[in-house]
């Protein structure tokens, strides 16, 4: 289904679609842990892998495998592997890249969640992180060194809205052996393909806008590299445990048919918020990359066919303003995560992203006051008319 000229929205729907279902319209749910065999040399053919079937649900499940493949088709992947949740997702791939001794270059701004598992729990099996800043290529050159392994970034970035120059790094990344991962949950497939600039590997928190409506948790990885997809599969992923559930692959699989549109509602209300803020005289900054005065606009024009629904910004009067914004707020919702129908606004350093160092948040690419919203679905005019009743 991958290769056939199919456009994203037609993929989101029919892309990797399985012949046996007794001609249901939807996927079944596989609600099971065991597959059976009729015979010991089945069984045999299928651990050796002469047959392909199903054994056993944390090494594979109909419904888990087509969200993987159709995520793949969306992607321009050749097959990927899903996780319970997105951190599962992160972890995995990166351990599964770089072992005792070796070295990731991360970009400085990262989920709060990503942050803590690079700054803290890798580096205590002697895999270090050193974060750079991404955006200044000659930074890049400079961090390199012999144990070097991994590139991991995301762009836009959370929640300081930076923008990577994803064919740039992985050309640095690749002269030198070093596998590009790309986080790119934030512009989903509808508006990046990191795959189609040189990325390795893409990762997802699927709980997001893959799901888009707040009630599940899942992540994933997909790659080109169907050799490397089998290995984070059955080397890393079956071992480590991060199995998604098939009933939660079946929420997510349901969300995805409507994901291109809801994208384009996303990002046209996050234009909107991102406008108003703009002209509002108790708003500092609007950091959002659709806007021209964004540094990385360009960047985000060449690679991404859409801005996304996130906006960051920040209030004259610094975390005080931010705090009273944030309480005043009815429509909006005081609230972690993104991507859901609803629209979310929280204050990262005080929430998400806690992990980071509070002297140092600056030198992370954000402030103490920094707010971040999730532009929702809800009509437009709703949405201001709450932020300015806020302000």
């Amino acid at each position: 289904m991958k290769e056939l000229p199919f456009h994203i929205e037609t993929l989101a729907i029919h892309g990797a679609e399985q012949s046996e279902q007794n001609q249901s319209l939807n996927p079944p749910i596989y609600m099971t842990s065991t597959f059976t065999f009729t015979d010991l040399q089945q069984a045999d053919d299928t651990f050796s892998f002469k047959r392909k079937a199903y054994v056993y649900t944390r090494g594979g499940n109909p419904t888990v495998n087509l969200f993987e493949k159709r995520l793949a088709a969306i992607e321009g992947g050749e097959d990927s592997v899903a996780f319970s949740s997105g951190m599962a997702a992160i972890s995995t791939v990166l351990m599964s890249l770089a072992k005792a001794g070796d070295e990731i270059v991360a970009h400085r701004n990262l989920y709060g969640s990503t942050f803590g598992l690079t700054s803290r729990l890798l580096p205590s099996f002697n895999l270090p992180t050193r974060y750079i800043d991404m955006t200044n290529l000659e930074e890049i050159e400079e961090a390199l060194t012999k144990d070097t392994k991994v590139f991991f970034l995301e762009t836009p970035t959370n929640p300081s809205m930076e923008i990577i120059d994803i064919s740039a790094v992985a050309e640095i990344a690749h002269q030198h052996g070093i596998k590009v991962v790309v986080d790119n949950t934030f512009a989903s497939p509808c508006f990046q393909r990191p795959l189609n600039h040189g990325a390795d590997v893409v990762v997802h928190s699927a709980t997001k806008y893959l799901s888009g409506h707040g009630d599940t948790l899942g992540g994933i990885a997909t790659s080109k590299d169907e050799k490397y997809i089998a290995d984070l599969k059955f080397g890393y992923m079956c071992e480590l445990g991060g199995v998604m559930s098939p009933f939660n692959a079946w929420l997510i699989l349901r969300g995805m048919k409507t994901l291109p549109l809801r994208m384009k509602m996303h990002e046209s209300n996050a234009i909107a918020i991102a406008r108003f803020l703009l002209g509002h005289h108790a708003v500092k900054r609007v950091i959002y990359p659709g806007l021209e005065d964004h540094p990385g606009h360009s960047i985000a024009a060449k690679q991404m066919t859409g801005y996304g629904g996130i906006v960051s910004f920040e209030l004259h009067g610094g975390l005080d303003a931010a705090r009273s914004f944030v309480e005043k707020l009815k429509l909006l919702k005081l609230a972690v995560s993104l991507g859901d129908t609803e629209s979310l606004v929280e204050i990262p350093a005080l929430m998400t992203h806690r992990d980071y160092p509070s002297s140092e948040l600056e030198k992370f690419g954000f402030t103490e006051s920094t707010v971040r919203i999730s532009a929702g679905l809800e009509h437009p005019e709703d949405l201001l008319a709450d932020m300015e009743q806020a302000l």
